[in-house]
């Protein structure tokens, strides 16, 4: 009887340290701090050599030479674009997603990649384990049997579950390693037919060629790495692609008017830091002129609210579109909306889009710099995903894009003040709730 005894009190010991344990590790999953990210003193202009050689050395990436840009605003726009260059491969396609969904669009992928799998085409797809939850794995069992590969990063297993809050976040195709598509929509129906009564989600895509669209290659080729454990070598892609890069070296030669790209993969290091944290950090610091921020979910932590409004402080008009009440994740924009206050009276314009749900995802500075990709302005993006921008010095794409992003501000309410501190009781409740989830969105 004293031995039972004796066990159950170890019993209870063993239950009670695993319980702190684990109630510790929420604890710090919920409320780690975020890195002080700073800089030692003023970033350079975005429109100096200096600032291409910060960059450049920040984000451990040489400029490339890009090649032409098409921008694609609509989801029919950029799908139907999409499935043209698949159905024209000649060699390779690599795509890559955090949505795939069994879903009308979500087929006529499925079956445009299929047939170019027949054709003997290789046929590459990753696809991540959470943001494609609703799909099944049988739904590429016809991909499979036609030769293709289909891989899920982060599947749910045992050897994954300390990585589990790592997705990978990309909206990546790369078709024979010359043209490729990066931006923020996945392959579903928000996109396609949207959820009536509200239109399909607004998004951009843009299509690029040479250079650019082999650098965003080379992000996919970690994310197969990865999930499948193949390094890629494709002979044949690598022996059509021109040689366009631009060396740091050769910066000081470099006219300022001339547009250079650099395609930034990011994923969190074993330190926490991140490229695409790196990327906007430096892009906000560099503004003079104009910021214009498209983001369905605007969370920003401490150091990157103190880098907006030095930015408004020091002259540049700051402008921020995100979500009004049409937003997927009403917990987003509680926590979003929890600091309006000092970032409106602190100059910075606020603008919530108002006839549905928009996912778009694009920075300009000084209309001159573009940044799109699959990066939203919070910390999931910032420091939990592995995203994927294609920063861009280019006057045209930048002007393209604004247009698009602008049409976006005749349909939006521009929140004051007044409208922000006449928030209900109950936004303020559930807000400050929220702030225990706020780092994972």
């Amino acid at each position: 009887m004293q031995r039972i005894l004796r066990l159950s009190v170890v019993l209870r010991i063993v239950m009670t340290l695993a319980a702190t344990l684990t109630m510790a590790l929420l604890f710090v999953v919920l409320f780690e701090p975020g890195l002080a990210y700073k800089t030692q003193g003023p970033v350079p202009a975005s429109d100096t050599r200096d600032f291409l050689n910060v960059l450049g050395s920040a984000l451990e990436q040489a400029p490339l030479q890009p090649g032409q840009s098409t921008v694609f605003a609509q989801g029919a726009q950029f799908y139907n674009a999409e499935l043209a260059q698949i159905r024209s491969a000649r060699s390779v396609i690599d795509l890559e997603a955090f949505i795939f969904h069994d879903t009308p669009v979500g087929r006529r992928f499925l079956a445009a990649l299929t047939e170019r799998a027949k054709a003997g085409i290789r046929v590459r797809v990753v696809v991540d384990a959470v943001g494609s939850l609703p799909t099944p794995d049988h739904f590429f069992d016809g991909l499979r049997a036609a030769g293709g590969q289909v891989a899920w990063y982060q599947p749910f297993r045992w050897y994954t579950l300390k990585r589990w809050n790592n997705r990978t976040h990309r909206e990546l195709l790369i078709i024979d390693g010359h043209t490729a598509f990066v931006g923020g929509a996945g392959i579903g129906s928000a996109w396609d037919t949207g959820d009536a009564p509200l239109p399909p989600w607004r998004d951009v895509m843009v299509q690029v060629d040479g250079a650019t669209a082999r650098g965003l290659q080379s992000v996919f080729a970690q994310s197969w790495l990865e999930s499948h454990g193949e390094i890629l070598i494709d002979s044949e892609i690598a022996s059509n692609v021109p040689v366009a890069d631009l060396p740091l070296v050769q910066l000081a030669r470099l006219p300022v008017d001339t547009p250079v790209a650099m395609t930034v993969g990011s994923t969190p290091t074993g330190g926490r830091s991140t490229r695409a944290r790196v990327l906007f950090q430096l892009m906000v610091g560099a503004a003079r002129k104009d910021l214009l921020i498209a983001s369905p979910y605007f969370v920003p932590d401490l150091s990157m609210r103190q880098a907006l409004l030095a930015a408004a402080a020091r002259g540049v008009r700051v402008r921020i579109i995100t979500n009004g009440v049409h937003n997927n994740h009403p917990i987003a924009r509680l926590a979003s909306r929890r600091h309006y206050g000092e970032l409106i009276a602190g100059g910075i314009a606020i603008h919530e889009y108002q006839p549905g749900m928009t996912h778009t995802k694009v920075m300009l500075v000084d209309g001159l710099w573009s940044v799109i990709g699959s990066t939203n302005f919070d910390n999931r993006s910032f420091g939990l995903n592995n995203e994927v921008n294609l920063a861009q010095r280019d006057v045209t794409l930048a002007h393209q894009l604004e247009l698009v992003i602008g049409s976006y501000l005749g349909q939006s309410h521009t929140v004051s003040l007044e409208d922000w501190s006449r928030r209900s009781l109950a936004e303020r409740v559930l807000a400050s709730i929220g702030i225990a989830l706020e780092r994972q969105e």
